[in-house]
């Protein structure tokens, strides 16, 4: 006779149609992964030959059958009466006494002679969480789950829930059989986690799809808020390579609000409840980084135990403090795909804010917004509307396939909006916060998740370019190297599959900038701060730092090392930072520290800022996060560049001060590089090949200086022309200089793009690599292969400047 029951100790993968993919990842996690520290909760599952003898039983099979056939399958008009007809036959049913007992039978043993513990009761379906389609939402789950009567209970909502309308409407869409597809009922310890925290990880970035890192999102309490999207998780990002040397891996954290936190009731199987999260954990993060090290490890070995992407629920006990694993499933979104650039998306214009949220995917989507408070709305909304709401959960999947866009109040990037956004291939945006208020049924906007991790929505529609990036297995030039200039970190996952041998030019300036905004000496001196004001702001920006200067260095350590992280090992060459006066006096603080200058862009820029007195500890900052990233962290693949270098004298000062703060050239591998953007940096070219490890040519500066035109100047912007001859045979010399040295010298600029005879003058003279923006690479590589044909094939003579 088959079995009942099945304790998760006894099954395995081998099992999926026994148990259910659920349970059986549990059982296989237990028999393969505890001895490598991973815990799994204990349990046991019922078995499908259990669900088919419930069937049986109670003459279920053929009246369960003649519904399904009466489905209306082209427009589902009455799925949702079908779906409650075969959740009522279900519920009505009487469970058969030997199921009964063996229920009762293992809850005991999973109990060992103590009183009743709680446990989870979740449903497994027997198709459910392949590698081609997961099951993952669509049927219910119960927690806190006390007694045998109780459990025997919930066991029997679990079998009616593979009748819900949204499953029934999942196996519609994946061409499964309902007569083939049964019910395993996994029955499982509880985690008090409504003590402590919870959340979801993925063994891959599920934006882009990504390898190298783990996402880990978190909350307080129990997990279902996450999975809802009701509300903005904490988020940790581990790069894997970091992890399994040992080194720092945690590359980027964001603190999610946390507004919620889900708690049980107060009795067994009674539900569930919301309640505003106190304001200090809000603000805290759930785990620490030893705990956050801690599962991305565990992650990695489930992903290599599977060797596959892996979606995996974790949860930490309040009351032991112990972390552990309570589901993993294959991620099926990116796991079907090719990795590969994805076409590059921009808006031609910007209109007015509506509301901004996490951008899921990078597309950009336009149409007639439908503000829906429930899935019983669906009648209102059309085929290619954009849908606006609070949240989704599983029970709006039948009517997703209609919208072209997502927009929700809260959410993070694992919520299920995200999560059905990214299987349809749409944009949304999550967590606005006020979407549902802010933008009214009927309006025509735009969303765009093309600019980074933070979505907009905009009044009206909105003109936008799609880039196709083609395929990323393009075959890059042979003897220059196509290299990105990036600075926004957001992008970094995604352009990592664009065709190009790495950044050669990371503007620093961006992450400064955007995600720490306050100037260096405000935080080096914070305690002696004029502004009251001022430092009211910087205080509460940096709250969470006893020392604020690590504030600087950490929130610059994580931009750098998400971008060097997505290119890992292909070089990332990091610019210092080269504001002006003006632009630095814009930061927080920064009007206490920068003096006033008539022309900026020839004044106190650039390496002259590094070495004085005025900025040197602030130099000291930059130095350090550079240092955490590649020391620490292990992304030795940074480089360093110094930007405004007017002579040799102030190039070896500013290699002394980078030592004294600990970042020494040659150290670990360091190179570093200079900005060749003066006049003086190509008559000393040889002499400045001494000192330094390679050249960019910035050819915007040296296109002024030699041309003499204030590019910030609107009067003679007219002359400014890199195609002029001066500056082209500046960069002539420069190159001819440099080809007698053994030090590789770069260009960053949109000219060898736009202009094809400009990228074949470069190739000609031997320019080792050329940087592009990410919507000119493609165009920028075509143009380098033509000139490297007519170079190396043709053997043309080397064009001559007169």
């Amino acid at each position: 006779m088959e079995a009942i029951i099945k304790k998760f100790s006894e099954v395995s993968m081998a099992d999926v149609a026994t148990v259910g993919g659920k349970n059986a990842s549990l059982g296989e996690m237990i028999g393969t992964l505890s001895a490598k520290g991973i815990k799994v909760p204990d349990g046991f599952a019922t078995t499908a030959f259990a669900f088919r003898a419930f069937l049986e039983h109670n003459g279920l099979v053929a009246p369960l059958q003649q519904l399904m056939q009466q489905l209306d399958r082209k427009t589902y008009s009455n799925l949702q009466t079908t779906g409650a007809a075969a959740r009522e036959m279900l519920l009505k049913g009487s469970m058969p006494e030997n199921i009964k007992h063996a229920i009762a039978k293992a809850y005991r043993g999973l109990c060992d002679g103590s009183a009743d513990v709680p446990v989870a009761v979740r449903s497994s379906a027997t198709a459910e969480d392949m590698p081609q389609a997961s099951f993952a939402g669509q049927h219910e789950s119960y927690l806190n789950v006390t007694g045998e009567t109780a459990v025997i209970q919930a066991v029997q909502k679990c079998f009616a829930s593979l009748y819900t309308n949204r499953a029934i409407k999942y196996r519609e869409d994946n061409g499964f059989d309902h007569t083939k597809v049964l019910l395993s009922a996994g029955i499982q310890r509880m985690v008090r986690s409504d003590l402590a925290c919870s959340g979801v990880g993925f063994t891959l970035e599920p934006e882009s799809g990504f390898r190298d890192v783990i996402l880990l999102s978190g909350i307080w309490g129990l997990g279902e808020n996450i999975v809802q999207g009701a509300v903005m998780p904490d988020e940790f990002y581990v790069f894997k390579p970091s992890l399994k040397e040992g080194k720092k891996a945690i590359i980027q954290k964001r603190l999610g609000d946390k507004a919620q936190t889900m708690v049980y009731a107060g009795h067994s199987d009674s539900g569930t409840i919301n309640k505003p999260t106190d304001a200090e954990l809000r603000d805290t993060f759930v785990l620490n980084d030893a705990e956050v090290t801690q599962l991305a490890r565990w992650c990695m070995l489930i992903e290599q135990h599977y060797q596959r992407p892996m979606d995996i629920e974790w949860a930490k006990d309040g009351l032991s403090g112990e972390l552990f694993i309570l589901q993993a499933r294959p991620e099926t979104i990116h796991a079907q795909k090719k990795p590969g650039a994805e076409p590059l998306f921009s808006l031609k214009q910007k209109g007015k804010r509506l509301v901004s949220g996490a951008a899921i995917g990078n597309k950009v989507a336009a149409g007639i917004a439908r503000v829906l408070t429930s899935p019983a709305d669906a009648a209102q909304l059309k085929e290619g509307e954009i849908l606006i709401t609070g949240s989704t959960s599983p029970d709006w999947d039948p009517i997703l396939k209609k919208v072209c866009a997502i927009v929700t109040d809260t959410g993070g990037r694992t919520s299920h909006a995200s999560i059905v956004a990214r299987e349809l291939g749409i944009p949304a945006i999550v967590g606005t916060q006020d979407a549902t208020r802010k933008i009214k049924d009927g309006d025509l906007i735009t969303v765009s998740c093309c600019e980074g991790k933070t979505g907009y929505v905009y009044e009206g529609k909105l003109g936008f370019s799609q880039t196709n990036a083609g395929d990323a297995a393009i075959s890059l030039p042979k003897h220059t190297s196509p290299m990105l200039i990036m600075s926004d970190p957001d992008q970094a996952f995604a352009l990592s599959f664009y065709p190009s041998r790495g950044v050669g030019l990371l503007r620093m300036e961006f992450i400064i900038t955007h995600t720490i905004g306050i100037h260096p000496m405000a935080l080096v001196n914070f305690n002696n701060l004029q502004d009251k004001e001022t430092k009211s702001r910087i205080a509460y920006l940096t709250r969470h730092y006893e020392d604020k200067k690590t504030f600087f260095i950490d929130k610059l350590s994580q931009g750098i090392a998400t971008i060097a992280a997505a290119f890992y090992p292909r070089d990332v060459i990091v610019r210092m930072s080269d504001f002006k006066t003006n632009e630095y006096a814009e930061l927080l603080g920064g009007k206490e520290f920068e003096p006033v200058e008539e022309n900026p862009m020839l004044g106190f820029r650039g390496a002259s800022r590094y070495y004085h007195p005025l900025y040197r500890e602030g130099f000291g900052l930059e130095c350090a996060a550079v240092k955490m990233v590649r020391d620490e962290m292990g992304l030795t693949n940074v480089k360093v560049m110094i930007p405004f270098c007017r002579t040799l004298m102030e190039g070896r000062q500013v290699l002394d001060v980078m030592a004294s703060f600990g970042l020494q050239q040659h150290e670990n591998g360091l190179e570093v590089y200079v900005m060749a953007e003066l006049p003086a940096n190509v008559l000393e070219a040889a002499a400045f090949a001494e000192y330094f490890d390679g050249f960019s040519i910035g050819s915007n500066d040296l296109t002024q200086l030699t041309l003499g035109v204030d590019r910030d100047s609107a009067l003679v912007a007219p002359l400014f022309d890199e195609e002029d001859a001066a500056p082209k045979k500046m960069i002539q010399m420069l190159l001819d200089t440099v080809r007698q040295t053994v030090v590789p010298i770069g260009l960053c600029g949109q000219a060898p793009s736009d202009l094809p005879e400009f990228a074949a003058f470069l190739v000609a003279h031997g320019i080792n690599s050329i940087s592009f923006n990410p919507d000119a690479l493609f165009q920028g590589i075509a143009n380098i292969v033509k000139a490297e044909q007519q170079q190396y094939i043709d053997s043309a003579p080397l064009p001559v400047i007169i």
